[in-house]
């Protein structure tokens, strides 16, 4: 949590998971979901500073859930936006093209 600004926002709506506001409810929002696998691995596939405090990540999960059998798969684009040296705003993308359009479009409003 020492990377997350105090009023971070956590967004993972395009998830249908919701989107949270601060260093505690960020910190819920991950002890839960953590909770929820049996079995859990993320690989970061690519990480890519796109410019002004905006950075682009794709990573793989890969896992079981706890009192499951079946095994869950998935990618997602993550958008991470940096300010003195904290994340103020990290957004999940379950398109990845569009998670990086997105990161993009960030990177150059920023400018």
């Amino acid at each position: 949590m020492c990377f997350y600004a105090p009023d971070a926002l956590f967004d993972v709506s395009d998830a249908g998971m919701g989107t949270f506001e601060g260093a505690a409810a960020i910190r819920s929002f991950l002890k839960d979901w953590w909770a929820t696998w049996a079995d859990h691995l993320m690989e970061v596939e690519e990480i890519v500073e796109i410019g002004h405090g905006v950075v682009f990540i794709v990573v793989r999960e890969d896992g079981r859930l706890a009192g499951s059998d079946g095994h869950v798969e998935q990618r997602r684009g993550w958008v991470l936006l940096w300010a003195q040296g904290l994340i103020e705003r990290q957004m999940g993308y379950l398109d990845i093209g569009r998670g990086r359009a997105a990161a993009e479009r960030l990177a150059a409003e920023r400018a």
